[in-house]
């Protein structure tokens, strides 16, 4: 199952890196991220939602591969690459996966100027590595919202929070 992890900072840079940092460990096998996203205040207060994966442009890739494979079977795949990419993107578009984006909006509509918050959708974990990997983080970050047990969550907030 699935664990929600939210953490606020001052600024934008410091989330940027952490999510890159986590993806880094998702590389190495240290756990595995179903979804990561950066969320920022744009200058007229509004969120914006920074995903680690375009769906619209996996969409569109996918359904042109497919397209271009049906259009073959009917004698014109250019067409089929054009409608198979097409449908592919809004399909994309259409897709949520991961952490609701509503609730990342809602959140990032209460963010002070210039901090921004790191949603992470964390299915495996090593958590002892994973923690070693994020102590530079300590004492920049707040957390927002976790779906961990206490005990794990305490040791989070602990690390990131620590003066």
């Amino acid at each position: 199952m699935s664990k929600l992890i939210a953490v606020i900072f001052q600024d934008h840079t410091t989330a940027f890196e952490m999510r890159t940092d986590l993806v880094r460990m998702e590389q190495d096998h240290l756990l595995g991220i179903d979804d990561a996203v950066v969320v920022t205040r744009n200058a007229e207060g509004k969120p914006k939602l920074h995903q680690a994966m375009n769906l619209t442009a996996i969409g569109a890739l996918n359904g042109g591969w497919w397209g271009t494979l049906i259009g073959l079977l009917f004698l014109n795949p250019l067409l089929g690459a054009v409608i198979g990419a097409g449908t592919g993107a809004m399909s994309g578009a259409l897709t949520d996966i991961g952490v609701d984006d509503q609730f990342m909006k809602n959140v990032g509509g209460d963010l002070k100027e210039n901090h921004a918050a790191v949603f992470v959708l964390v299915r495996d974990i090593t958590q002892d590595r994973v923690m070693e990997g994020l102590e530079k983080y300590a004492g920049k970050g707040t957390v927002h919202t976790t779906s961990l047990s206490r005990a794990d969550e305490e040791k989070l907030r602990a690390m990131l929070e620590a003066a």
